[in-house]
């Protein structure tokens, strides 16, 4: 059985976010698509849940990070070569 790894992120504007991401050349699972949330397609076995606000909040019962304040994760995504990350 493969692990597949989801990261559940908060994003304030789902369009917008889509539209970047998009822009980069991600792709999205259209069936866990709607207007509160997104599947960005990262890897065969990664995905980033991109989920607005008031959706995030019905997975968690403390309050969400200030990420102006504060750091709550850092990830970082790894590309064969520094022309890759020129070309994002």
């Amino acid at each position: 059985m493969t692990t597949r790894i989801f990261v559940n992120l908060l994003v304030k504007d789902l369009n917008k976010t889509i539209e970047f991401f998009a822009k980069l050349g991600f792709k999205f699972e259209p069936p866990f698509t709607d207007e509160n949330a997104t599947c960005m397609i990262v890897s065969e076995d990664i995905f980033f849940m991109l989920l607005v606000e008031e959706f995030f909040r019905t997975f968690i019962k403390k309050e969400i990070c200030d990420a102006s304040k504060n750091t709550e994760v850092i990830i970082a995504l790894s590309v064969e070569s520094r022309e890759r990350v020129d070309r994002w």
